[in-house]
């Protein structure tokens, strides 16, 4: 329940600290005093847009709190506790905005988006502005007060999952369907490389030891002149390596028997030695082995020139070559089953739509369970509202073949309002007058249903008058029995109805405009029910008459 509203500098208002009690709160005031303005600054809280010229003249600031009791709104209890911003049972909001435009949000005292304050508000307040009833011709809104009379949030958070589900999957088939043809031309062209390499079948690594091998027998010649020379060196000529490094061991030896500290020199030269001796065996072996194959030669002379030939038209470099081979064929085997998942996507599709209209269905049964409900308690209140004759009934028409995120059903209201008159689109039907009875009506109905605790009528009865805003007066009341409503007014049939009353007036000081919203006696609601009945001037009669309408 909203407790209390503090509004500083906004608008016209410099400073108004508002308290709140249960039941129904009127609020009547002069033309262009500012009925609404209280409420416009409530809309802040819960997360409206914002505007500069919002901020009164001269202020550096607009700042707006409102406080929130929690005790019967365990939803709004809940979403505070799991968003780590609950406090003590109650919830204050707050909103500042500065000359500039930009504006700040509040939840007990922590910074948060807007967003979320948005959020909370939804669970807080709801608001029925004066021209709710034109909202109404369009079939969107009427969906909605349907839904929000059936209560359908699971039902509508099914629905739009398996639609966003089945749309996801949509997409995905779309796109493979249009890339199916660049994916056939791209295959083709796979298709014709890989099999070109496959029957190259160039190996990892391959490459490289093509290349070293044919290095070796392009020079072996070579190789073998130079290993020829240095076994000569080392051991086959007279005079070679291996004998001088054994006479120089014999003479360190001869030092070792006059001096031991040189006997490392011995160790270094027979180390030496065996080095020399073990490199000698190593190429005598390797020129043993060494044959120059022209055959094998030529081979991998082609197979060279054809990997560079295979590389140059692939553009990449010879050692990538295999690498490259297997990444094409990769991409090929993907493009198979492309074609493979295109076919499992199709059947995808088709499981998604079916388990759509599902939902849908179930959806759709249900509204036309509560339309019905919903045909009796409208037609019963237009009754009462002057229109003895009319009936209401919501037609509630399944499409499958029209899908969306609310389901497939398409909602039109129809009304008739004379005797022998078929029912027909209320937008075709009805006057201004009853437009706005029967969408008061519906929205009190509505109201009834919906768990919010604290309800709005601003001016919702325009185009009300007579016995007929009487009979609206003891809706607004009746449903303040159980919910606090605050009813922004200018008829007395509705103002004498509330448990409250405020008076908003306005007044010119030091140059600048400034409203107030004060709370009335009972004797000054008397005096501004008899305002309100016969204008500025108030008689003994119009006196006894607002006695009457005032509800105690």
């Amino acid at each position: 329940m909203l407790c209390q509203l503090n509004i500083n500098n906004f608008a016209i208002v410099r400073f108004l600290e508002l308290d709140f009690r249960a039941g129904m709160t009127t609020i009547t005031g002069e033309t262009g005093a500012g009925k609404s303005i209280a409420i416009d600054a409530l809309g802040l809280c819960l997360g409206n847009r914002a505007d500069a010229a919002s901020v009164r003249p001269g202020a550096s600031k607009a700042e707006v709190s409102a406080r929130f009791m929690l005790d019967d709104i365990p939803q709004a209890k809940r979403w505070l506790e799991d968003n780590d911003l609950d406090h003590d049972n109650e919830c204050i909001l707050r909103r500042t905005i500065s000359t500039d435009g930009r504006s700040r949000a509040y939840i007990n005292g922590n910074p948060v988006p807007l967003s979320q304050q948005k959020h909370i508000g939804q669970l807080l307040v709801g608001i029925h502005g004066q021209h709710a009833h034109h909202a109404m011709l369009k079939n969107e809104h009427q969906l909605t007060l349907l839904d929000s009379y059936a209560n359908h949030h699971m039902l509508l958070d099914n629905v739009n999952a398996s639609y966003n589900r089945y749309k996801q999957v949509e997409l995905t088939l779309k796109r493979l369907k249009q890339s199916r043809q660049e994916r056939i031309a791209r295959k083709q062209l796979l298709s014709y490389q890989v099999e070109e390499l496959n029957e190259f079948d160039l190996k990892l690594g391959e490459f490289e030891e093509i290349e070293q091998e044919h290095k070796r027998l392009a020079n072996g010649t070579e190789l073998i002149d130079e290993c020829q020379q240095g076994l000569n060196i080392l051991q086959d000529d007279e005079v070679n390596i291996v004998s001088m490094l054994n006479r120089a061991l014999s003479h360190a030896d001869n030092l070792q028997q006059y001096d031991d500290s040189l006997s490392n020199i011995g160790q270094m030269l027979n180390e030496a030695l065996i080095q020399v001796q073990e490199s000698a065996s190593e190429l005598q072996h390797y020129l043993s082995k060494l044959e120059l194959d022209p055959e094998h030669y030529e081979y991998l002379d082609n197979r060279l020139t054809q990997c560079m030939q295979l590389a140059r038209k692939h553009h990449v470099m010879p050692e990538k070559l295999a690498e490259h081979h297997q990444m094409l064929a990769q991409e090929l085997a993907e493009l198979d089953n492309d074609e493979q998942a295109l076919d499992e996507i199709d059947e995808q599709l088709t499981l998604a739509k079916a388990d759509y209209v599902n939902h849908a269905q179930k959806l759709s049964q249900s509204r036309a369970r509560y339309a019905k409900a919903l045909d009796k308690l409208v037609t019963q209140s237009i009754h009462e509202l002057n229109m003895p004759k009319g009936k209401f009934e919501i037609q509630v028409d399944f499409q499958p073949e029209i899908m969306s995120s609310n389901g497939c059903d398409h909602i039109e209201f129809m009304v008739t309002t004379n005797p022998g008159q078929p029912l027909q689109p209320i937008a075709k039907v009805a006057s201004g007058g009853e437009l706005s009875r029967i969408g008061l009506g519906i929205q009190v109905i509505t109201a009834k249903k919906v768990a919010t605790p604290t309800l709005i009528f601003d001016e919702v009865d325009v185009g009300i008058s007579g016995p007929t805003a009487a009979v609206v007066g003891r809706m607004l009341r009746s449903l303040g029995e159980s919910t606090q409503v605050m009813c922004v007014t200018h008829l007395p049939q509705v103002a004498g109805n509330g448990h409250q009353h405020m008076f908003v007036s306005k007044k010119a000081k030091a140059g600048q405009t400034e409203t107030s919203m004060t709370p009335l006696t009972e004797q000054q609601r008397v005096e501004e029910l008899a305002r309100l009945l016969g204008g500025d001037t108030i008689t003994a009669n119009t006196l006894a008459n607002a006695k009457e309408l005032l509800c105690h």
